[in-house]
């Protein structure tokens, strides 16, 4: 009785190893859609948004996007691959002014290149108004365009004509430009995009500012990754997938997404929050931290969330318990438009979102279904282990969600100070809090829906802009060419004063 079934698994795992084998090749990333299909997706996408996205009007009227979508729809006049078929929904989501509203390729597509060793742009740039600085070069042999570089052009363009092209493709809060800015600096983030909407080509004819301030033209090579020489050295029997890496010990990976340094010396502790996500053990972190905060005096406290693009609000919430001198409370409104949907099979978990807004919502007099804990609710500060010394918070581009709502929260309080950059969330609230995936059935790209509203402050509404600095600190190519942190270097300034240690 063992061969056959021994004979079976064989063949079984054959068929598997075939099966996906040719599942795998059998993808075509340059797939083109009819105009059929790329028509009656985009039409449910529109009336998904129109139907269920509680901002679809914030900042942009209904008259006006009404003709971005009709512009869209004209644009399919032919067949698409999903990249073209993606920018075209991008650059309509971008139009609704909700960072949370996002376009992703379909499930395989995005396997496919998680996977792929393609040719890349080569520079990594830091990029705000009006300038971009090489922060790094994947072409090592380059002794030009050096970190700290000033970059004018690129094949032509400007960096004013690049970045506002770029910026039609990207979604953002309200009217907040440095949340841009600062997606384009993040590490892979401007090289993709420019592939995307400009396309690569062997070769990059780049304006540059030499170091006698004189533009001058380089031409850059694109970058080739080397070749993944693994299988070709592995033995020949060796067709099973290999054992995955050892994963990385959970310490070193929280550590990456929290931790906390302490100056016994300058009675001070440097806190960083990448994240406000579940599964980070921030609860537990936290109340350690604020406990060795207090045993040892530690007397300033700089909470650095430039790289906190959000996460669970419960978390955010909690920290800001251990710095708020007073209750407060997170929304004055937090709503839905609706709990239903005619497309709720092409939305993700729609059963489970309408199950919930059951439970959590009520209709009131506006239409809207509320979720009025949070309306009604005041969250008191904490009463153990309590911070009251000097607050310093670090924010920047990055800086989003939930971490808008920690930091609005603290702004103005007297023991706080809020430096660097006017955050990428909007300081009159998002459009989150539940945000499910919709799958287009022909394409099978993405969005996400977010479906509630969250105002903290409707007079911030018609700025639309995000929480400003109380002291700014931008950034500079000399800064970046020097490898200095200028907005850590301006809090540690700032300690030094407090502590008497050099002259105001």
């Amino acid at each position: 009785m063992r061969q056959p079934i021994s004979f079976s698994i064989v063949v079984l795992s054959a068929m598997i190893t075939i099966g996906c084998s040719s599942s795998r090749h059998a993808f075509n990333p340059k797939q083109q859609f009819t105009v059929a299909d790329l028509r009656s997706d985009y039409q449910l996408f529109r009336h998904i948004l129109e139907e269920s996205h509680p901002s679809l009007y914030w900042f942009t009227p209904k008259d006006s996007m009404d003709l971005y979508f009709d512009q869209g729809f004209a644009r399919l006049n032919d067949s698409m691959d999903e990249v073209q078929f993606r920018n075209i929904l991008s650059q309509v989501t971008s139009r609704i002014h909700c960072g949370h509203t996002t376009v992703k390729f379909s499930k395989r597509y995005s396997h496919y290149l998680d996977t792929l060793r393609q040719p890349v742009f080569p520079l990594s740039l830091k990029v705000w108004p009006d300038s971009m600085a090489v922060v790094a070069n994947l072409n090592r042999k380059d002794l030009v365009l050096r970190r700290g570089t000033v970059i004018t052009a690129i094949n032509g363009r400007s960096t004013r004509q690049i970045t506002d092209t770029l910026f039609s493709f990207l979604a953002g809060d309200g009217h907040i430009l440095n949340g841009k800015y600062q997606t384009l600096s993040n590490r892979g983030t401007f090289g993709n995009i420019y592939r995307n909407v400009f396309g690569l080509s062997d070769h990059f004819t780049v304006n540059y500012i030499d170091t006698d301030r004189q533009e001058k033209q380089a031409v850059v090579p694109i970058f080739e990754p080397p070749p993944d020489t693994s299988r070709s050295r592995q033995a020949p029997s060796a067709t099973r997938p290999r054992k995955p890496e050892k994963e990385e010990p959970r310490t070193v990976v929280l550590r990456g997404s929290r931790n906390v340094q302490i100056d016994t010396t300058l009675h001070s502790a440097y806190m960083t929050v990448n994240t406000f996500s579940r599964g980070q053990s921030l609860k537990s972190f936290f109340r350690r931290t604020f406990r060795v905060l207090k045993k040892n005096n530690i007397r300033h406290l700089v909470v650095d969330v430039r790289g906190n693009g959000g996460g669970d609000a419960s978390n955010s919430t909690l920290l800001t318990r251990y710095l708020a001198d007073k209750k407060f409370k997170l929304a004055d409104s937090l709503y839905a438009v609706r709990r239903s949907s005619h497309y709720g099979k092409h939305i993700e978990m729609q059963p489970l979102y309408w199950l919930l807004t059951q439970f959590v919502t009520r209709k009131k007099s506006d239409g809207y279904y509320h979720l009025g804990y949070f309306e009604r609710h005041y969250f008191k500060p904490k009463k153990r282990f309590h911070f009251d010394g000097d607050v310093y918070i670090l924010i920047g581009g990055n800086s989003f969600s939930a971490t808008t709502l920690f930091v609005k929260v603290l702004q103005g309080q007297p023991n706080v100070k809020v430096i660097g950059e006017e955050t990428g969330g909007g300081a009159y609230g998002n459009t989150a809090w539940m945000i499910p995936d919709v799958t287009l059935p022909r394409t099978r790209l993405r969005f996400r829906l977010p479906k509630f509203r969250l105002v903290m402050d409707s007079s911030l509404v018609r700025e639309g802009r995000g929480v400003m600095p109380d002291i700014m600190v931008p950034p500079s190519a000399e800064s970046i060419r020097r490898g200095i942190d200028p907005k850590v270097d301006t809090v540690r300034k700032m300690i030094l004063q407090k502590n008497g240690m050099v002259k105001q």
